[in-house]
């Protein structure tokens, strides 16, 4: 999660900047809700820009968060325990692809905003490219990860649909997902404790194994090439006024 926040920061202050805060009064700071914050890194990263709420359903991620003096209660998505219309935004992260109703959470997110609903991230596992060839099947094993652990691989896909299910029309981008070999190298061993995590039995370890001097040589020769799709979506509940 932390090296998520890092990664897309620049992309989401630019994105907030051009929509959510592009018509708003000088004076005063707009209220948020992130629903499903976990230890609350993206809460931390938007509140220069918002008064942020937060709730998770995880009671550890919860106090994790608030030891680190963010305002967070433990609720689940599917029924947050607030009015209608409490926030001017309404925001998640990484967060659909693991709940069981994510019409429902959305629909949620919907009824406690005032104007805005925003998905900040979420996956395409399904679109992952690596590069050279003989790694193609990390793109596939990473899927299959998410989807043994109960997630959706590929709900980055959905989200126009997922919104329009819920009344909404959203806008819907994609983060910049290409690095540079410099990040690549800076990043490949905490990438490749990732994809260890999602191996989840002796075929997918064994092919990490056999794959490994295929990355490393990869990265040193400056060859390696990633695409990591993580998608966004912004609707505007209602206009001002």
């Amino acid at each position: 999660l932390s090296r998520q926040s890092l990664w897309l920061r620049d992309s989401w202050t630019w994105l907030l900047e051009q929509s959510v805060l592009r018509d708003r009064p000088a004076h005063g700071r707009p209220t948020a809700l992130d629903v499903g914050c976990g230890p609350g890194f993206v809460m931390e990263v938007l509140s220069r820009m918002f008064d942020v709420r937060g709730i998770d359903i995880d009671a550890g991620a919860v106090a994790e968060a608030r030891r680190r003096g963010l305002d967070v209660r433990e609720a689940d998505a599917h029924t947050l325990p607030f009015d209608d219309g409490s926030f001017d935004m309404v925001y998640c992260s990484f967060l659909l692809l693991w709940v069981k109703d994510p019409v429902k959470v959305v629909s949620e997110m919907k009824r406690v905003s005032k104007e805005w609903v925003v998905c900040l991230a979420e996956p395409d596992l399904g679109a992952r490219i690596d590069f050279p060839e003989e790694l193609g099947p990390l793109a596939r094993m990473a899927e299959e990860g998410i989807r043994d652990e109960g997630g959706d691989p590929l709900i980055g896909r959905k989200l126009r649909s997922l919104f329009a299910s819920c009344g909404l029309e959203a806008e819907v981008g994609v983060h910049p997902g290409v690095w540079g070999i410099d990040r690549i190298r800076e990043e490949s061993e905490a990438e490749w404790r990732y994809l260890e995590l999602t191996a989840h039995d002796g075929s997918h370890r064994k092919m990490l194994s056999e794959l490994r001097p295929v990355w490393d040589r990869a990265v040193e020769e400056g060859t390696m090439f990633q695409f990591n799709p993580v998608f966004h979506a912004f609707a505007r509940r209602r206009s001002h006024g």
